[in-house]
């Protein structure tokens, strides 16, 4: 049986580099796809304002995310055999943080 996915599209634009001078290259466009509710998820951690920084919290959702996927989607990887313990500990203690009050 075929697991469901939410499929997502993601469009990233380099805008400036480091010196601010304008970057001139195409987009990456990916289309993926992920067992979580990715907008659900960001608005959590918005909501947990982890860093005191709405955007931040969006940059850190989405990154995580896209990292904890392919580490799902790859279980055997050898790369990630060191760290999946501590990447399980780690999202127990996330999910844990309550949301604040700061609202």
């Amino acid at each position: 049986m075929e697991k469901r996915a939410h499929q997502y599209k993601l469009t990233l634009e380099y805008l400036k580099d480091s010196k601010g001078e304008t970057i001139s290259a195409d987009p990456i466009e990916l289309i993926f796809e992920n067992h979580d509710d990715i907008f659900s998820i960001i608005e959590r951690q918005k909501n947990k304002d982890l860093f005191g920084d709405q955007q931040q919290a969006t940059e850190f959702a989405i990154g995580l995310k896209l990292f904890s996927e392919v580490m799902l989607k790859n279980p055997k990887d050898p790369l990630f055999e060191e760290l999946a313990p501590a990447f399980g500990a780690f999202m127990k203690r996330l999910k844990a943080i309550p949301a604040s009050d700061a609202e």
